[in-house]
C-alpha cells in the first residue's frame, strides 16, 4: 500500500507546475465497466485511483494498461461496503493528490434468485455492496469536493432498475435504490457546485454475459431492438461525456444505455 501512495505522491509531483491535475476514482475498476472507464478517464487526463477488492493481478494490468497509454494513476484495494476501508482510501488518496473531481461508483454485485431462493446472505451481500457502497463513497468523496466547490459523482445503475427481469427482484431493488439516492444527492450537493448522474446499461459484453449459455444469449439480442449487445467502451463514452464541462448544466438524470431494450 505504501509503495502505490509514494508512487502517486512521485507522480504529483512530476507534473508541470501551474498545470491543474484532476483525479478520478473508479470503484470495482480491475475488470469489466469499471475497467473501461478507468481507461476512458486515463484517456481524458485524469490521474486515475483504480479501486478494486478482490485481484491484484487484475488491478495491477489496468493501471499497466493507463500508463502505456501515457496516463497516470495508483490502484487502491479497499471493500467499499465497509465504510473503515473507505474512509481509509479517500483519505489516501487525497493525502497523495490534494483532490479529487470525479467518482464513478460501480463496485457492484449481481445475485439472480426468485423470490422463493432469496436468503438473507442475498440481500445482505447485494444491499451492502450496491447500496451502502455508493453511499459509502459518495458521503466521503463529497467531503473532499465541498472544500472544492466542483465535482462530479456517475452511479453506475443497471436497466434492470426500469425494466424488469425474472429472478432479479434484489438487484434490480438496489439499483432502483442507486436511482433515487442519484435524483435525491442531486438536490442536496448541487449548491456546492457538485454535480450527480447515473449510467443505466443494458446488457454489456462483459464476463457475466460470456458466463450465459449461448442460446440464452441469442434469445436476449432478439429483445433488443439493436440486435446486439453493448460493450464496456460504450458505457465509458457515456461516462466521460457526463463527467466533461459539455454536460455542466445536467444533473439528477439516469441515463439508459441499451440498445432500446427497455422500449
Amino acid at each position: 500500500m505504501l509503495r502505490e501512495v509514494l508512487t502517486a505522491q512521485w507522480c504529483l509531483e512530476s507534473k508541470v507546475e501551474g498545470d491543474r491535475m484532476k483525479v478520478a476514482l473508479v470503484t470495482g475498476a480491475s475488470k469489466g465497466i469499471g475497467k473501461a472507464c478507468a481507461l476512458r478517464l486515463a484517456k481524458d487526463g485524469y490521474t486515475v485511483v483504480v479501486n478494486y477488492s478482490n485481484s491484484d493481478a487484475a488491478a495491477q494490468e489496468t493501471l499497466s494498461q493507463i500508463q502505456a497509454a501515457g496516463g497516470e494513476g495508483m490502484v487502491y484495494k479497499a471493500d467499499v461496503s465497509k465504510l473503515d476501508q473507505v474512509k481509509l482510501m479517500i483519505r489516501e488518496v487525497f493525502k497523495a493528490y490534494g483532490r479529487i473531481d470525479v467518482l464513478v461508483n460501480n463496485a457492484g454485485i449481481v445475485r439472480d434468485e426468485y423470490l422463493l431462493m432469496i436468503n438473507p446472505d442475498t440481500l445482505d451481500k447485494c444491499f451492502e455492496l450496491n447500496v451502502k457502497g455508493y453511499i459509502y463513497c459518495a458521503q466521503q468523496v463529497a467531503l473532499k469536493m465541498f472544500k472544492q466547490k466542483s465535482g462530479v459523482i456517475i452511479n453506475m445503475s443497471s436497466v434492470s432498475s426500469k425494466f424488469a427481469l425474472a429472478g432479479q427482484s434484489v438487484y434490480s431493488a438496489t439499483k432502483g435504490a442507486v436511482n433515487s439516492l442519484t435524483q435525491t444527492l442531486a438536490k442536496e450537493l448541487g449548491g456546492y457546485g457538485i454535480r450527480v448522474n447515473a449510467v443505466a446499461p443494458g446488457f454489456i459484453a462483459t464476463e457475466m454475459i460470456d458466463a450465459i449459455p449461448e442460446e440464452k444469449r441469442k434469445a436476449y439480442v432478439e429483445q433488443i431492438p439493436l440486435k446486439r449487445f453493448g460493450t464496456a467502451d460504450e458505457v465509458a463514452n457515456m461516462v466521460s461525456a457526463l463527467v466533461s464541462d459539455q454536460f455542466a448544466y445536467v444533473t439528477g438524470q439516469v441515463f439508459v444505455l441499451d440498445g432500446g431494450l427497455s422500449l
